[in-house]
């Protein structure tokens, strides 16, 4: 028995114990409903009996997944079950008894209708009892070594249901050195209540006092935890907020609710978990689906964008991932984080440019993928404006050495990580982006000539929160250093959506790729929906107040101009790509409008002529010519740069 596992001779003590009381559950229901003769006569004749049923009733508990849960976690569910078996067992009880037993053997009943509805109330205490009795022992010696160790008194926001798994986290322990101190609710129906013990002091906007007040008492809070009730707009988390900035206090806030709430899940509350739009739920029985067990290659790994993909990749069941990166810092960087993760995913990461042709292709054909992710690219506006030719070299020619070589190492699927500045490009960044669009396009096309499998698709969004270079970043910074925020235009206007988010539509996007079959619409650029869009100068007034200042009085807003390649409003869509319909909360989708591939390699040709030549007038002329839109607008103010609401923006030549 010493060899046995803990966890295994933990499940047999569970498996003998309701074994031996589905027999004492018999002997006692017996013995409090017969007495004499009677008693003797039922006692004589139950060891014929009693094996038996004890092993059927073994059979029956397993059925209903008895041995499965930990008695330290036993709930209503586990209840439910030992009602189902002990009724099943009942049931058979009065078919023995009434079928077989009566009239074949003894001409009387064993049992009878009293001692059976008997044994099922005995039955389902022996099993329920002493595991409700187990959990409360379990809970109360938790609680007090969490009471113990907590000394941090929280103020927990939120509505009650909420706030009632946050606590029973923390009294559990699995929010260290917290304790739940004090609730303020949005809702005003929930004053005078408590939760779990803990007072509901006051409404979110009360904040402010309420604090106040436990910090003359010598109570005052420690820390502040939001649930996600005490941050939807009907909560006005703008005002409390600001509110708190006097206070002094740390915000944390909590996304994922349960029983089994982690540290990593109790976070620092930012700014930019304010700004979007509610997010859109995410489908993770289908990505689980498409990533279990997949070999993955995810370029540009180490990036904002590259290096979240690499973690939901390997949240979702990954079985491989290979993460090629130019820069090594960063490659290091996502690597580590990954390790940190505990994943089940191998991981390994590869040195590598995008550029380098003869890198590349072997790298993919050793690693053999299922799917390949382009993310690398140069996404800064006014760099590719000033160096055009890198744009050229890493967006063009880089997602074409990446797209071939996916092919030749038998992908299943490629996605390209577009941008909404790829339509009606005013800039070099759009227009290098919708060439390596229409070329995964051109190389789609081919499979399905050839009736093959693999898919290429691209995937476009606009501006992601907390992204290298995103301007939320930069406005914390310019507000932390006193102002003033600079806007380039009063009329700049922005999508938004988190980094997350994004990542875990562009693997929807990529599953429905996956999963398109021969009567589904073929989609050949998925588009994200990115909510209703931000204007910039909008986003900066608010962003200072939720830091406690109001704009133009204690920070001021500058207004730089608009800089060369930019645009003041986005698109998605180009005017003649036909719109096809995803079925994907979060996705939509255009069919394919593109070039044929003989009039890209030709164009391909000329632009690699023009990068030996530092000719960027050449440049301009292929793109000129693959994207007239590119040729329409780049010559145009930015003020008339203002697409209409009602369409998409210009196709490339068919």
């Amino acid at each position: 028995m010493a060899s046995l596992p803990k966890q295994s001779f933990k499940k047999l003590a569970v498996i003998l114990h309701d074994l031996v009381v589905t027999a004492l559950a018999i002997w006692l229901v017996f013995v409090v409903r017969f007495e004499g003769w009677q008693l003797d006569e039922h006692l004589r004749y139950l060891p014929r009996f009693l094996p038996f049923f004890v092993a059927y009733a073994g059979l029956v508990y397993w059925f209903f997944s008895l041995y499965r849960s930990k008695w330290r976690f036993a709930s209503l569910p586990d209840l439910s079950n030992i009602v189902k078996a002990t009724s099943i067992l009942t049931l058979t009880l009065l078919v023995v008894d009434y079928i077989l037993v009566a009239p074949n053997f003894y001409g009387a009943f064993y049992f009878g209708k009293i001692s059976i509805a008997l044994y099922w109330l005995v039955q389902v205490s022996l099993l329920g009892g002493p595991r409700l009795a187990y959990r409360y022992f379990k809970f109360s010696r938790t609680r007090r070594n969490a009471a113990r160790e907590a000394s941090l008194p929280a103020l927990l926001l939120g509505r009650g249901f909420e706030v009632e798994m946050v606590i029973r986290a923390m009294e559990a322990g699995t929010m260290r050195k917290l304790r739940p101190a004090g609730i303020l609710s949005p809702r005003a129906d929930d004053l005078g209540q408590s939760i779990r013990g803990v007072p509901v002091l006051g409404l979110l906007s009360e904040i402010e006092q309420i604090a106040g007040d436990a910090a003359e008492r010598g109570e005052g809070f420690r820390r502040i935890v939001a649930t996600p009730s005490a941050l939807v707009p009907e909560a006005e988390p703008d005002k409390w907020l600001a509110r708190t900035r006097k206070l002094s206090l740390p915000i944390s806030r909590i996304e994922t609710l349960g029983e089994g709430v982690r540290d990593s899940e109790l976070a620092p509350l930012e700014i930019e978990d304010l700004l979007v739009r509610s997010t859109v739920r995410i489908d993770r029985n289908r990505l689980g689906t498409f990533l279990k067990g997949k070999r993955v290659i995810v370029t540009g790994g180490g990036g904002s964008i590259g290096s979240e993909i690499c973690l939901r990749c390997a949240a979702f069941g990954a079985a491989e991932l290979l993460i090629v990166e130019s820069s090594e810092p960063a490659l290091f960087q996502v690597t580590e984080q990954l390790i940190a993760q505990a994943h089940d995913t191998i991981v390994s990461g590869a040195l590598a440019d995008v550029r380098d042709r003869a890198r590349i292709t072997p790298l993919f054909t050793a690693f053999a993928p299922d799917i390949v992710i382009h993310a690398a690219a140069l996404k800064h506006v006014p760099y590719l404006e000033a160096d055009w030719s890198e744009g050229v070299k890493t967006n063009i020619f880089g997602s074409v050495n990446v797209t071939d070589a996916a092919i030749a190492a038998n992908a299943k699927i490629f996605v390209l990580i577009s941008t909404d500045k790829a339509i009606e490009p005013v800039s070099m960044l759009g227009a290098t982006k919708r060439f390596a669009e229409m070329y995964a396009q051109s190389r789609d096309a081919e499979f399905v000539a050839a009736a093959a499998g693999m898919r290429l698709v691209a995937v476009r969004f606009g501006n992601v929160l907390g992204s290298v270079g995103s301007v939320v970043p930069k406005f914390k910074a310019q507000i932390a250093r006193g102002g003033p925020l600079t806007v380039t235009s009063p009329d700049m206007i922005r999508y938004f959506m988190t980094i997350r988010e994004a990542c875990d539509l562009v693997l929807t996007a990529a599953s429905h790729a996956r999963s398109d079959g021969p009567e589904a619409e073929r989609a050949a650029v998925y588009v994200l929906k990115m909510g209703q869009p931000v204007k910039i100068m909008d986003l900066a007034e608010r962003m200072i107040r939720l830091a406690g200042f109001e704009p133009g009085e204690d920070i001021e807003i500058a207004v730089t101009g608009v800089r060369p390649g930019e645009r003041l409003n986005e698109i998605l869509f180009a005017r003649d790509e036909p719109m096809a319909e995803t079925g994907l909360d979060g996705v939509m989708a255009a069919k394919p409008v593109f070039a044929n591939r003989t009039r890209l390699q030709a164009w391909l040709v000329r632009l690699e002529a023009a990068l030996k030549a530092d000719d960027r007038v050449a440049a301009d002329a292929v793109l000129d010519e693959a994207i007239p839109d590119f040729s329409q607008r780049q010559k145009t103010p930015p003020s008339a740069q203002e697409p209409s609401a009602s369409r998409p923006a210009a196709a490339s030549l068919p």
